[in-house]
């Protein structure tokens, strides 16, 4: 779930539903998940739009 403010280039619903499937290789739960994986692509989205690191 988010809990930030969304930024322009964040992945949208609709392209998210798209992705997903592709994406996940574990279950949401799984226990070495750390970041939740729509927020992973987000940062890529970003560092690569903008060239700045996630943060």
């Amino acid at each position: 779930m988010l809990t930030r403010k969304p930024y322009p280039s964040d992945v949208s619903d609709d392209e998210w539903t798209f992705a997903v499937p592709y994406l996940t290789l574990m279950k949401a739960a799984a226990p070495q998940r750390q970041h939740d994986l729509r927020e992973i692509v987000n940062c890529l989205r970003w560092l690569v739009r903008t060239g700045e690191p996630c943060g």
